[in-house]
């Protein structure tokens, strides 16, 4: 992560900090270092799906924006703007549409744990999730469910589990598909994490594109051609007539977290998700396609009085620059590229 460790943010971070009577050096650290945060995953791998829980310790505000044109998500009009709710945990999991029973699941374990909202008749967890289809890498009919989700959540009660690769929501996640399946490679899901004195800031990805993946300049992972690329295979299609997004039964979708404990309100969070998606942009040709369902999420973590003053600008760019690094992160812990 050298490239992202820039005397460019490190000066804009610091201005936020100077309170503190000096200026503390950016560094990067394990996530499983970020407070406020607890990761929990299960999978079925024989299936090649799975889900992970980002359980907060305290309720957090949080905000989504969607690039993509096909999402499948949950409860995400709970974090709006303008009716904002701190939420109990995010969930990501494969499945498609189907893999939103897992939330059921969550909610279940933490209610079990004494965490959510007293509603005065029944304790109500707030709980978003957004899915990604990996129904087309080995099993289209086991998706994750209610027992897959409070499994998942439940190791997030037992031990902070942020694994990288094929494992919970990134068990069958893959990239290249704009010649289908049969030519794509794997991925899974990645982490980066940095720390300026008390300001962390941490980023989750599953990595599943339609698009092939670039790290500094270099094509790391995609589609397994030596006459085409993703990019070029989109366009042909569009000359043919074609108008096809993707082909039969490969469908995509990227999601993303940006974890912090800067003091942002909702709006500001908002804005956060939407600088860090510079980072797909520049990692995943093409990106934000109908045939994704691109998602970013940013999310306040901690108490509010250990909340951080920061500067905005300076975490929303150094949060993309992030974002690059959790998906190579993705390509290089996912075992093996080749499907088959």
């Amino acid at each position: 992560m050298k490239q992202i460790l820039s005397t460019f943010f490190g000066v804009l971070l610091a201005s936020a900090l100077m309170a503190q009577g000096q200026v503390p050096k950016l560094k990067t650290i394990p996530f499983s270092d970020i407070r406020g945060v607890s990761v929990g995953n299960a999978q079925d791998d024989a299936a090649g799906t799975g889900v992970t829980v980002f359980r907060l310790t305290v309720p957090g505000c949080a905000a989504v924006e969607v690039f993509g044109g096909g999402p499948a998500s949950r409860e995400t009009e709970v974090i709006a703007v303008e009716r904002n709710h701190p939420i109990n945990a995010l969930v990501f999991s494969g499945g498609s549409a189907y893999g939103l029973a897992a939330s059921c699941g969550v909610a279940r374990c933490l209610e079990e744990h004494g965490v959510g909202y007293e509603t005065g008749s029944a304790l109500v967890p707030l709980v978003c999730q957004s899915c990604i289809y990996d129904l087309g890498y080995r099993s289209a009919t086991v998706r994750p469910d209610e027992e897959m989700g409070y499994a998942a959540c439940e190791a997030s009660f037992t031990a902070n589990n942020p694994l990288s690769g094929s494992v919970g929501s990134g068990t069958g996640a893959t990239v290249g598909k704009a010649a289908g399946i049969a030519l794509a490679q794997k991925a899974g899901i990645g982490y980066a994490a940095v720390q300026m004195g008390p300001l962390q800031i941490g980023v989750a990805v599953v990595l599943n594109s339609y698009g092939d993946i670039f790290y500094r300049g270099k094509k790391i992972a995609g589609m397994q051609s030596d006459e085409a690329d993703s990019y070029t295979t989109l366009l042909q299609t569009a000359e043919e007539n074609l108008f096809i997004a993707t082909p039969s039964g490969t469908t995509n979708t990227t999601l993303v977290a940006i974890f912090t404990n800067g003091d942002f309100t909702p709006a500001q969070l908002k804005h956060l998700s939407q600088m860090a998606s510079a980072g797909l942009a520049r990692s995943i040709s093409p990106a934000f396609t109908t045939a994704d369902g691109d998602t970013v999420y940013a999310i306040s973590v901690g108490p509010d009085e250990e909340k951080v003053p920061a500067n905005l600008n300076a975490v929303g760019a150094l949060s993309a620059s992030m974002v690059e690094e959790a998906i190579a992160d993705a390509v290089y812990s996912a075992g093996p590229l080749l499907l088959r």
